[in-house]
């Protein structure tokens, strides 16, 4: 079968239309039968006529990987016939806003209001049972997928330090995500008395050093991480929830 050849950047891959607006000319995104079968889609970017995107996509060469075509990406890989009663979250969506590698598994919160009996056998996806809040879920590419602020708060609670922090460090700094490290803290202590609060309070003060001088959180004296959790709320103004954490 003969494989027409992509267009060798984005900006090439486009005809005009009515009214002069640009439409593009071939997909952004290359999965396995859409429409070509995994070999054909290796041998083209064996070309250089497409470059791999994820484990499982390919791009055109140059595209930019944008939340946008990450969140499509990972609906690829959601069922269609679940797709609308999860939302991708953890380090899933950590990686669909660019602030983690791609995960092996695709991590999917299913609100606790909701039966989960039926998604168990979602192949390549963990399933993780939430409560979700209305400002807890946006919608990205075809996929609802946990805002920034949601996702900081999971991946402090439920991802191991060694990949938690740079995750956390990605998603504090980039402006764009709109969380900020004094909400984050008010989050984690108004949260219940869940498991591992005071992990992710501890992994926050590691952080503390490097965001908050200069940036938006005024403060006089540093945090040394080695003090814990205790510190992290101190010296970002946020009285301490008293209780067994």
């Amino acid at each position: 079968m003969a494989i027409p050849s992509p267009p060798p950047s984005a900006s090439s891959g486009r005809d005009l239309v009515q009214g002069g607006e640009a439409a593009p000319r071939f997909p952004e995104l290359y999965a396995p039968g859409m429409p070509f079968a995994s070999p054909e889609l290796q041998s083209l970017a064996s070309d250089g006529l497409l470059q791999r995107f994820h484990q499982h996509g390919y791009t055109l060469p140059g595209a930019t990987a944008s939340p946008q075509l990450r969140a499509r990406a990972a609906a690829g890989a959601v069922p269609a016939s679940v797709r609308q009663r999860v939302v991708a979250g953890r380090m899933t969506a950590a990686w669909i806003y660019g602030c983690a590698g791609e995960p092996d598994r695709i991590a999917l919160l299913v609100d606790a209001k909701r039966r989960v009996s039926s998604l168990r056998n979602t192949r390549g996806c963990t399933l993780h049972e939430v409560k979700l809040g209305p400002f807890d879920v946006v919608s990205l590419g075809g996929l609802m997928v946990s805002s920034p602020l949601r996702t900081a708060l999971d991946v402090a609670l439920h991802v191991e330090a060694e990949r938690a922090i740079p995750t956390l460090e990605g998603l504090l700094a980039r402006p764009q995500n709109d969380v900020r490290l004094r909400l984050l803290v008010l989050a984690i202590e108004a949260s219940p008395r869940v498991p591992h609060k005071k992990a992710a309070l501890e992994k926050l003060a590691r952080l503390a050093p490097a965001l908050v001088p200069g940036g938006a959180v005024d403060v006089e004296n540093p945090v040394n991480a080695t003090d814990g959790t205790q510190d992290v709320v101190q010296v970002l103004g946020v009285p301490h929830l008293e209780g067994e954490l």
